[in-house]
């Protein structure tokens, strides 16, 4: 990671272009299974699964945390540069305004590192 919160995406030892020039396996099953992994990652973060099991987003609580996993994943679908710091304020604003959770205990920061290195395995096809 660079010092701007730029995500640097390193050469591998099997290619002398860096990954940002690799594609992604498009596949509807590779697509697939990178949704599968970051709504795993999203429901291991305590912080999410709290304010699900309390309801203090309401009663959709449970749905509104799958809309997380979407929206997240739209954005690394959709953005054409990864900064960490846009994947966190994407976290932040999600879990303030759907779920009323204020999260203050570095886990966001946390959750968009260990977002953006599975980004970067599905970039280089590791499912």
């Amino acid at each position: 990671m660079r010092e701007d919160g730029i995500l640097e995406c390193g050469i591998n030892n099997h290619s002398s272009l860096p990954s940002t020039h690799k594609k992604p396996d498009s596949s509807a099953a590779s697509r697939d299974r990178f949704l599968e992994g970051i709504t795993v990652l999203l429901s291991r973060w305590h912080g999410l699964q709290m304010a699900v099991q309390n309801q203090w987003g309401g009663l959709d609580s449970f749905q509104k945390s799958q809309q997380l996993a979407t929206d997240v994943f739209s954005w690394f679908i959709q953005s054409k540069a990864y900064r960490v710091e846009d994947l966190e304020n994407l976290l932040h604003e999600s879990m303030l305004l759907s779920l009323n959770t204020e999260i203050e205990d570095g886990s966001i920061e946390e959750v968009a590192e260990q977002l953006m290195i599975m980004h970067e395995e599905y970039l280089h096809g590791n499912h």
